[in-house]
């Protein structure tokens, strides 16, 4: 009996440890509401392919503001409106930092990079990017200094056209040269084969990565490898590294071990020739960031100058009142500086307003990195989050006349520029754009100078109505291939 016992007591002991070991058990997931998924297809069914953001906002309606969908097989989380998009990025601190794996982007980067990496790769590569940036002198008079630069080129490209039409993206090369200005530590001139070859395979990789057969291999992989969807995209991607690797060979071989930096190439040398004891900067993970610099760098600033110039030729009224504020400011000859910004309210509303409207990166999506509460659910670890920018910025509660274009949004009654909570176009939180204060001063130096000099019109035999706002099938909501004329204005008149 007594052994009997013993034997009963150690049994409970074990258990007991087990029991401690193993902890609370974790508390079952709480999913928001959502349409029922049919086999394999989940709820594509009622995405309507290239319109599926619109579609995910109609579904809204019926969901509310924060609702599941499934993707093929992948359970995902969506957050509409301003007030479920703010609560999920700010709200949530640290949970929801992570990116999930995207298919394509996993086989680019290898969970390397800038933007879609996660975890300690992901903060040491936002934190040198962040430093390097600012030793640089974004925000500062240095950087400035090099878009005014490119600004002369540029309007020394455009005068060579007399005021005949010109393609739309050749307003694409100064933003896309001030990038490779900083990521290089030099500018190219705009007929040099490795500045045409870059733009042109940028270019590529962001009409390529809009197709339908690569939303179909991040959808099913296994199946996309099997068919090669991925082929056209790679090799387009090891193209674009060839060059970069020749870039950092060039400049590795001319930066001093502990030097200045003078390029964002520079910051990554010298890391990498530091401690480094997690390899977070191994050389694979150097051209992983060098290439999400340039394929963000020059793909967002370049698309918005060029929606910029085409709603001016398509809204003729607004680009005169632009024109009549810069030349009361600036007069016919000073280029606009950063500070001129508080004395150009009208002009810094236009620009917002075209960020606004375009909406050039409708999203953007995130992963949770712990279980997660948000608002009355709880999100397991691992969780894919689309949080629909387009959604904020097309915000029936936010903005008075959100499917138009209307600078208005940002004036009050008296004409001073008004800062708007739900203007999120480099979305909010731990991922927030990191290049956002370059892209902000760039945009407003290159737009205020070229409308200080140009009077941007439609090609002979077009009217201003007849311009396209399409945005053309790729990556980003990119504007259609098109032209305009730049006619060198008499300021004042």
């Amino acid at each position: 009996m007594a052994l009997l016992l013993l034997a009963l007591l150690a049994l409970l002991a074990l258990w007991g440890l087990l029991r401690a070991r193993a902890g609370t058990p974790a508390p079952a997931p709480r999913w928001p509401p959502g349409p029922w998924p049919l086999p394999l297809v989940g709820n594509l069914h009622l995405l309507r392919g290239a319109q599926q953001d619109e579609a995910l906002m109609q579904l809204s309606k019926q969901y509310g503001p924060v609702f599941t969908v499934h993707l093929g097989h992948q359970k995902t989380v969506v957050l509409t409106g301003y007030e479920a998009v703010k609560e999920a990025l700010v709200g949530t601190r640290q949970e929801l930092a992570g990116r999930p794996p995207i298919a394509i982007f996993q086989l680019i980067n290898r969970g390397g990079g800038v933007f879609f990496s996660s975890g300690p790769r992901w903060r040491a590569a936002r934190q040198l990017t962040v430093r390097a940036l600012h030793s640089l002198g974004v925000g500062r008079a240095p950087v400035a200094d090099k878009v005014l630069q490119e600004l002369r080129c540029l309007m020394a490209q455009l005068d060579s056209y007399g005021g005949r039409p010109f393609p739309l993206a050749v307003l694409r090369w100064a933003p896309s040269n001030i990038t490779f200005a900083l990521l290089f530590g030099q500018r190219f001139d705009y007929q040099d084969p490795v500045f045409r070859s870059l733009l042109g395979l940028v270019d590529d990789v962001m009409v390529l990565l809009g197709k339908p057969s690569v939303q179909l291999f991040n959808l099913y992989p296994r199946l996309g490898a099997l068919l090669q969807l991925h082929r056209p995209v790679l090799r387009k991607i090891e193209e674009v590294r060839a060059i970069l690797r020749a870039l950092l060979e060039a400049r590795r071989r001319r930066t001093p071990p502990r030097g200045p930096e003078q390029s964002y190439l520079d910051a990554l040398i010298q890391q990498g020739q530091g401690k480094d004891p997690e390899g977070l900067f191994t050389e694979a993970n150097v051209v992983a960031c060098v290439l999400d610099m340039v394929m963000a760098g020059t793909e967002t600033t370049a698309a918005t100058l060029q929606w910029a110039a085409l709603l001016m030729g398509k809204h003729p009224r607004v680009q005169s009142r632009v024109q009549e504020e810069l030349d009361r400011a600036l007069g016919p000859a000073r280029l606009p500086r950063p500070e001129d910004v508080h004395a150009l309210p009208y002009t810094n509303a236009v620009l917002h307003e075209v960020q606004r409207f375009i909406t050039l990166l409708p999203h953007a999506p995130r992963c949770t990195v712990a279980n997660t509460q948000l608002g009355p659910y709880l999100l397991p670890k691992g969780t894919p989050v689309l949080a629909l920018l387009n959604s904020v910025l097309l915000d029936e509660t936010q903005w008075e006349t959100p499917r138009h274009f209307n600078p208005g949004h940002f004036l009050d009654a008296d004409g001073r520029f008004v800062k708007r909570p739900a203007f999120l176009p480099f979305s909010a939180g731990r991922r927030v754009c990191v290049g956002e204060s370059l892209a902000r001063s760039e945009l407003f130096l290159l737009f205020a100078g070229l409308l200080q000099r140009y009077r941007l019109l439609p090609p002979p035999g077009l009217s201003a109505a007849a311009l396209d706002t399409t945005p053309a099938p790729a990556f980003t909501a990119r504007p259609s291939a098109q032209a305009l004329c730049a006619v060198p204005r008499l300021q004042g008149r």
